[in-house]
């Protein structure tokens, strides 16, 4: 599989600037596009697949730019958002499909689309159409549509979020399998931080059509080092002064925590209250602290107003 890196890249839609300098390198593995909804998430991987074509900045693959080659000379799977199944072709035509244009006789073809079908769970569908499919069944497809003429890179654009809780879990840990032992070089859209942390072993974090943190997902959540990032990975931030009853170890420091990581202590940060609900961990609870809603995690039920120490916390940049 090929190495991404996106150089730079700069995107105008009339008078709005969609992409302001975008650069990261996506290797073998699963590289996540993380970002709330229009940081300009879609449009880099429309720019990386040759769909939409840059103002400024260079994709290069391996080293070698492909902004001279149409999308068909990329070599790209993608699956799109809604997923663009043809809806009168059955599962098996669908998947023939790319592999036909490229060239293969149905019966090769065939063959490697079923080999296809059987890794994503899809024997005995062949016949079917797309409408007599469940959701998962329809992700499945569209995956397997897109792995099945080879391609050197694999782009999602949140594939999986119309499916219920359950069902998308249980398709993440399945796609996290397929692309861990077929390495493929995989660059994933969400806007959800649960589900890239559960696939993904590299985030890519987008904010207004800039990257604003990149590397492992290990490093980025012991290592937040802005407000923004730690916010949107589900974390507390909060600004302690250097005077009155704080512990001394957080005096005048900008810090971040999450929610799981803090226990109730008499020398701590006071909050009051404002909604607690019953977590099969303990109690959920959205609280006052220091002028900010914070959310905290206690195995105990607090009083109204109560005290509590992040037991774990990131030091960010002011």
């Amino acid at each position: 599989m090929v190495e991404v890196q996106v150089k730079g890249v700069h995107k105008r839609f009339g008078r709005q600037q969609v992409l302001k300098g975008v650069s990261f390198t996506a290797h073998t593995g699963i590289t996540a596009l993380l970002g709330p909804s229009g940081c300009g998430k879609t449009t880099t991987l429309r720019v990386i697949a040759g769909l939409e074509f840059p103002d400024e900045g260079d994709v290069l693959f391996d080293g070698s730019s492909v902004l001279s080659l149409p999308p068909a000379k990329r070599n790209v799977g993608f699956v799109f958002q809604d997923l663009a199944l043809f809806p009168h072709l059955t599962v098996l035509r669908n998947v023939t499909f790319g592999l036909e244009v490229r060239g293969k006789s149905f019966s090769e073809a065939k063959l490697i689309a079923r080999e296809y079908l059987r890794m994503l769970k899809l024997e005995g569908l062949d016949d079917r159409y797309p409408h007599q499919l469940s959701g998962g069944q329809r992700q499945r497809v569209a995956i397997a549509r897109a792995l099945a003429p080879g391609p050197e890179v694999l782009l999602m654009d949140e594939p999986f979020g119309s499916l219920d809780y359950m069902l998308r879990e249980e398709l993440l840990w399945e796609m996290r399998e397929l692309f861990s032992e077929n390495k493929f070089t995989v660059i994933y859209v969400t806007h959800d931080h649960h589900e890239a942390l559960t696939l993904a072993e590299k985030l890519v974090l987008m904010m207004e059509g800039r990257v604003v943190r990149e590397g492992p997902v290990e490093e980025v959540l012991s290592d937040p080092r802005y407000e923004e990032v730690a916010l949107f990975l589900g974390a507390n931030v909060l600004s302690i002064p250097e005077r009155g009853g704080f512990p001394k170890d957080l005096r005048g420091l900008k810090i971040a925590f999450f929610p799981e990581n803090v226990e109730l202590s008499e020398e701590g940060i006071e909050a009051r209250v404002k909604v607690m609900a019953r977590d099969k961990a303990g109690y959920r609870i959205k609280a006052n602290a220091l002028g900010r809603i914070v959310e905290v995690l206690l195995k105990e039920k607090p009083e109204t107003t109560f005290r509590f120490i992040p037991t774990k916390y990131y030091i960010l940049k002011k």
